[in-house]
């Protein structure tokens, strides 16, 4: 068992195998919303049997990572406003708990938040966004380690990648990412202080504005396409400007 509770690669079957490096692709932003899983091209890239993919696609439907669709394949999902809003309810839940256990919690699961912080640190620095991203998510993944479940960890690493699929159809990686890093720190701190009402009070402030940047970028998003076709008309022609004669 690896320190945020996943298994280690050696002890993987190879459908979990590849559950595990596509769900990880996923966590890490390299896989959008909407990116088509091609059977043929994906199973020779890991270099697994069709069946062996299939069933690994079928995991994570039902992981609510990943669509299928008669006579169109696999993709990657997209989320609606209403599934962020479900996933945010679940976040407050764990992470609350987490928090409030930290103050009991062992060394070694400091020491994984912390690396996570520093990741998010230099990647906002260097303006990694993508990275940005990644290793925050790692931070509030080791948080959930702290109550010390694997069951839980494991269902948390999936929320992760599903609230990264929103991350990254909502708005661009530095558009979120940006400013974040601080605040990573500032709950890091409270909770390795063991300062509890503190460091909830932050958490749930945090997750709070998170989840509005989440549903405004998503509104943006949604809102883009519509009003492209209403600048170009029905059809998508842009329509022509009107000159008064005379002019």
């Amino acid at each position: 068992m690896t320190q945020d509770g996943s298994e280690p690669a050696e002890a993987l079957s190879a459908t979990d195998r590849v559950v595990d490096v596509l769900r990880g692709r996923i966590l890490e932003g390299t896989l959008s919303p909407g990116a088509a899983l091609r059977e043929t091209s994906v199973a020779t890239e890991l270099d697994v049997s069709r069946n062996t993919l299939r069933e690994a696609l079928r995991l994570l439907t039902s992981e609510g990572l990943v669509t299928q669709a008669p006579n169109k394949g696999a993709s990657v999902k997209a989320f609606t406003a209403s599934e962020v809003r479900d996933i945010y309810r679940t976040r407050r839940v764990l992470e609350v708990q987490a928090a409030t256990e930290s103050a009991v919690a062992d060394e070694s699961r400091f020491t994984a938040m912390e690396t996570a912080v520093a990741a998010k640190e230099r990647a906002e620095q260097a303006r990694l966004w993508r990275e940005a991203g990644t290793a925050s998510l790692r931070f509030h993944q080791a948080l959930i380690a702290v109550l010390g479940s694997c069951r839980l960890n494991e269902f948390f690493r999936t929320l992760l990648a599903q609230l990264r699929l929103a991350w990254a159809e909502s708005c661009d990686e530095e558009r979120f990412q940006r400013g974040w890093a601080a605040r990573d720190r500032e709950l890091f701190e409270l909770l390795r202080q063991g300062l509890r009402a503190q460091s909830v009070g932050v958490l749930l402030l945090y997750l709070e504005d998170s989840e509005r940047q989440v549903l405004d970028g998503l509104r943006r998003a949604r809102a883009a396409p519509h009003q492209a076709r209403t600048e170009t008309g029905a059809h998508g022609v842009a329509p022509l400007e009107h000159t008064p004669r005379g002019e």
